[in-house]
């Protein structure tokens, strides 16, 4: 592999399908398409730079599903930019107007999120267009160019948009497909990293990490591939990349179990070697299809795979388990093919109606937000008259997605970490251009692109850029001094400081609160599949599990999210992280063991006393969730019930076939996972098996 193919398929592997670069280089092309608009017309640098502002806040918040919604979105996000810049340029000469409207804008943007995408977008546009003006100190009479220059920011995201950076739906699925395969590798490597030091904290963490970055990806083939490929193929496709996931994480149980074994220097040696020839299968263009199955290397695999029977040597279960993974791969290769065109891409089940006003979390961040606004001005009037504004942006961007206090606390954290060393990059890119436009304005668009590009995945290197970008904007506009820089350093401390303080005191919304509202909602989406794979397997309907142990995925990484105050190194309680890890780990586990049951469960399986069987286990496993719900509802009140633990003989040992054997296994693990759930909250198991009290 050459080292242009190398970067190539790190770049894929970090950002599957392009996305972020895509977005980065549609931010970048559309400042560039509107500063070169308004040129011609001689405007003031100040509005030719909201051109720009519109054109890159666009490219960022405007991410409908397509192309039409996008369309309207754009329509709506000039109309409210209009009214933003309007009454922003009015406050400016009424000074208390600007503050109160700015705190009450804070409230519209963060309830604005429970609208979905446009919501969101609408929200962040209205706030952002009446921030920078007021950045820009601009005035009532500048208002019409300052519209004129909006216009041409939002056509040339337009333009960007819809003619030269289109979404190429199969051009994005192939890069997710790579991205896919890199990520494959980055696993397969790690596992060869945890041989080589025979298991190790650190090398554990990457394994772990690995496999939750190739989940991603698995989620993204998803979207992308009734893009792509009809309904029925899309299924397939997915089916083939679950089962790919399985067998990666079975690898990897398997490395673990194994390092736990005596293993000889020699035995060990050939382990990693195996795995490393693998990885050089996996990380050769999936265009190549059906590549791995037509080497030599593949069939040896599946040949000593075959062979490992109740003798196994040592080391074999990693044999066994990397023929499994390579007959996986080359199944989902084979399924990734685009054979005919999209059916439908609606969901009906992504349409489902959102009460418009309700008092839920939403409501309650957004009059935390405007409680922290009202403090941030106050505060950051006393640190500068002038730039008070900067407090109150803080104070937004802690509140924006964050849905407890301990994820504004985490957020403001970053907020502030990343100003502090975005001051060291202001200061050294403003000294380096030396005065030079074209320098500054290049280096501009450079902290854009890193803007953009890192939002997703990283708010300090984000709010690096952001701090870097305002120093050279300082040089450009000829007020840059290392005085103001350490002025938007104390902004933004104390803009962090009210949104915190607002969070924990106003009306509080505790992430231990948000996390068990999460869990019942993994609850529900568990419940709703194993009753709709019970009538799976006994032939009573034909339904997509797929499709629900897909929810139960989303609901998963939701409480990832929220769970993060509890497992940030930022938490300095132990105990708590411990906490906040294992129960994770336990959902993750859920989740992975129906993932598993997807993959392999088919209508009519089971018949006949095997279904009965079937409908008892199930019923117990629901009745277990009831359990398990009333707990979460009710915490640290009366235990609601116990938990019924399985009888001690695997409801797998009483079928023949191995696939269906599998299935239940799987449904099995699953069991003995919402035990390890209740036990973590308070909640007793009771065991068949023990012998009764006299």
């Amino acid at each position: 592999m050459n080292f242009r193919t190398a970067i190539v398929d790190r770049l894929a592997a970090a950002d599957p399908g392009l996305v972020r670069l895509r977005l980065a280089g549609s931010a970048v092309l559309g400042i560039v398409l509107a500063v070169a608009a308004l040129l011609p017309a001689h405007v003031p640098l100040t509005v030719m730079l909201v051109g720009a502002i519109a054109a890159m806040m666009t490219a960022f918040t405007v991410n409908d599903p397509t192309p039409g919604g996008q369309a309207v979105t754009l329509v709506l996000a000039f109309l409210t930019g209009a009214a933003s810049i309007t009454v922003a340029s009015l406050g400016s000469a009424l000074p208390p107007l600007d503050s109160v409207v700015f705190v009450l804008l804070i409230f519209v943007a963060v309830y604005a999120q429970r609208f979905g995408a446009r919501g969101t977008a609408l929200g962040s546009i209205g706030f952002f267009l009446f921030f920078f003006p007021m950045f820009l100190q601009t005035h009532l009479a500048q208002v019409p160019q300052l519209l004129m220059a909006l216009a041409v920011g939002v056509l040339a995201n337009a333009v960007v948009r819809f003619v030269l950076l289109r979404h190429n739906a199969e051009a994005e699925f192939l890069r997710v497909r790579r991205a896919f395969r890199a990520r494959l590798a980055t696993v397969v490597r790690a596992t060869e990293a945890y041989l080589g030091v025979n298991g190790s904290e650190r090398t554990r963490k990457q394994l772990r990490s690995a496999i939750a970055r190739l989940h991603e990806c698995v989620l993204l083939i998803e979207d992308a591939a009734p893009d792509v490929v009809d309904a029925g193929a899309a299924d397939r496709l997915r089916r083939r990349a679950i089962e790919v996931e399985l067998a990666v994480q079975w690898l990897a149980i398997t490395v673990q179990r194994t390092c736990s074994d005596e293993l000889t220097a020699e035995v060990r040696d050939d382990l990693i070697a195996r795995l490393a020839r693998f990885r050089a299968l996996m990380e050769r263009d999936p265009r190549e299809l059906p590549l791995i199955s037509r080497t030599g290397e593949f069939s040896r695999m599946l040949v000593e795979g075959s062979r490992i029977d109740e003798h196994a040597a040592p080391g074999d279960g990693v044999r066994k388990a990397l023929a499994e993974l390579a007959l996986a791969d080359d199944r989902a290769q084979r399924a990734a093919a685009p054979e005919s065109a999209p059916e439908s891409l609606e969901d009906p089940g992504e349409n489902a109606p959102t009460p418009k006003f309700a008092y839920d979390n939403r409501t309650r961040s957004a009059i935390q937000a405007v409680v922290g606004g009202g403090l941030a001005v106050v505060g950051g009037q006393l640190v500068s008259h002038q730039r008070w504004y900067w407090a109150v942006l803080t104070v937004f961007v802690v509140f924006i997605g964050a849905s407890s206090a301990g994820a504004t606390f985490v957020k403001g954290v970053r907020r502030l970490g990343g100003t502090l060393i975005g001051i060291v990059g202001g200061v050294l890119l403003a000294a380096g251009v030396g005065g030079s436009t074209a320098a500054t304005l290049a280096l501009i668009l450079v902290c854009v692109f890193g803007m953009v590009y890192t939002a997703r995945v990283s708010q300090v290197v984000m709010a690096f850029f952001v701090t870097s970008m305002l120093g050279l904007l300082y040089s450009l506009l000829g007020t840059f001094s290392l005085e103001v820089l350490w002025i938007r350093v104390a902004e933004t401390a104390v803009g962090a400081t009210a949104g915190i303080l607002a969070a924990v005191v106003i009306v509080p919304v505790r992430t231990r609160s948000v996390m068990l509202d999460d869990i019942a909602e993994v609850l529900d989406d568990l419940e709703d599949f194993l009753v709709r794979t019970r009538g799976l397997l006994a032939g009573e309907e034909n339904v997509n599990i797929i499709e629900l142990s897909r929810d139960l995925d989303r609901s998963v990484e939701q409480v990832r999210a929220t769970i993060e105050p509890l497992t940030h190194p930022v938490n300095l309680r132990s105990a708590r992280r411990d906490y906040g890890w294992h129960v994770l780990t336990t959902l993750e586990t859920i989740a992975f063991r129906a993932r598993h049951v997807a993959a392999r469960a088919q209508p009519g399986q089971l018949t006949g006393a095997d279904a009965d069987r079937l409908r008892l286990f199930t019923g117990r496993l629901l009745a277990n969730i009831d359990v398990l719900r009333k707990a979460l509802e009710a915490p640290g009140g009366p235990t609601p019930g116990t938990l019924v633990r399985d009888d001690g003989t695997p409801v797998s040992d009483r079928v023949e076939q191995a696939e269906t054997r599998a299935v239940l296994s799987s449904l099995s693990h699953l069991d003995e996972a919402l035990v390890s759930l209740g036990l973590v909250f308070g909640v007793q198991a009771t065991d068949p098996r023990a012998p009764a009290k006299q």
